[in-house]
């Protein structure tokens, strides 16, 4: 091949390039949605990532409904009653921990460089990924209200009362989710992220209303579940799902959740931008 001839080629080449009209560029909302679906097409490719929210939770509704159900409750349909709603809060919360172990993991692995070489909105991966992740959430408590379903757990608010439950526990862990990010950013590994997030969340969920009547519980230990976050969204999520809805407990849910994110998710984009 000749000098000319490819000095033809090149001038061809460029001449095409310089034709065509550049596409727009993407917005913010639509980069976040795209970043979204990625973590759809994660769990696509790697179903398994899906046992975290589909075999946890159920093995832990029939395991407290019918170890714990007899002794605590009386018998087993009243303590489900009871607890349906709290394991829904319960399951759908540690979810909100591998939101953090997704981030480490790209951010480990190199990915986070990719994106940010990208000429998109810089926080569009973050938010893209946890939008995904509430997908996640969805699914965890679907999972459970199903089930419990199977078990014999009728809700006196009906389909419309679960799902106002359910889409009031997917916001406060949308809210949580932000938290765990910075755990994400700021730790080495993956396995550090999930130690240090579930070392949070389970002290905070098992001495909460969940499992037991705050009234049976000593009073020291009774004054901490009661302003308990986590026992708040317990029984605004009891209230939902039985038609009487607590709307203190409601609001105090959904201001938590605006807190949390008002605060970590400026913290996340600084030290996404940093690290």
């Amino acid at each position: 091949m000749t000098t000319a001839t490819t000095d033809a080629d090149t001038a061809a080449v460029r001449r095409a390039i310089a034709g065509t009209e550049r596409p727009p560029r993407p917005g913010p909302l639509q980069t976040a949605l795209t970043f979204g679906w990625r973590g759809m097409l994660k769990v696509k490719h790697v179903p398994e990532q899906l046992l975290d929210v589909t075999v946890t939770p159920v093995m832990f509704l029939l395991m407290f409904t019918y170890l714990f159900g007899g002794a605590i409750a009386g018998s087993t349909s009243a303590y489900l009653d009871y607890t349906l709603p709290g394991l829904l809060v319960m399951s759908v919360l540690f979810t909100t921990v591998y939101s953090g172990v997704a981030l480490n993991t790209d951010l480990t692995k190199g990915v986070v460089d990719r994106f940010r070489s990208l000429p998109i909105w810089r926080p569009a991966p973050l938010l893209g990924s946890l939008l995904g992740d509430s997908v996640r959430y969805v699914v965890a408590g679907t999972v459970i209200i199903v089930v419990g379903v199977l078990l014999g757990f009728r809700p006196d608010a009906g389909v419309s009362g679960a799902v106002a439950a359910l889409a009031l526990v997917v916001v406060f862990s949308f809210g949580l989710s932000w938290a765990f990010s910075v755990l994400g950013l700021l730790l080495r590994s993956p396995n550090a992220v999930m130690n240090a997030g579930f070392m949070g969340i389970f002290p905070l969920t098992f001495l909460s209303n969940v499992f037991v009547d705050p009234a049976t519980l000593p009073g020291p230990l009774q004054v901490f579940v009661d302003v308990n976050p986590i026992s708040i969204l317990a029984t605004a999520s009891r209230s939902l799902m039985a038609g009487e809805p607590d709307v203190p407990a409601i609001l105090v849910s959904l201001a938590v959740a605006a807190a949390l994110a008002l605060v970590f998710l400026p913290i996340t984009t600084r030290l996404y931008r940093s690290r």
